[in-house]
């Protein structure tokens, strides 16, 4: 087995950087959430969807859009 087929059957398949949406479990796994916790961004509307035939995907732009609306600044440190 090669190493590329060793990562593809393996539990953390490597994303391919090409796909512009997810399903559900990817854009879980880009974000280290578990499946359930997708869904409920979904639910909630804080991750957006978009249908595709009879499929619901996650754009990679909703996710990147999640994470910047998250974003904690970082605290100013006092000058010494």
């Amino acid at each position: 087995m090669t190493t590329t087929a060793a990562l593809v059957s393996g539990a953390e398949a490597e994303f391919d950087p090409t796909l512009l949406a997810l399903t559900v479990e990817e854009a879980a796994r880009r974000l280290s959430v578990g499946r359930t916790t997708m869904y409920a961004l979904i639910r909630d509307g804080a991750v957006e969807t978009v249908p595709i035939g009879r499929l619901r995907r996650v754009p990679v732009k909703a996710i990147s859009a999640y994470l910047d609306a998250h974003m904690q600044p970082r605290p100013k440190s006092a000058a010494a």
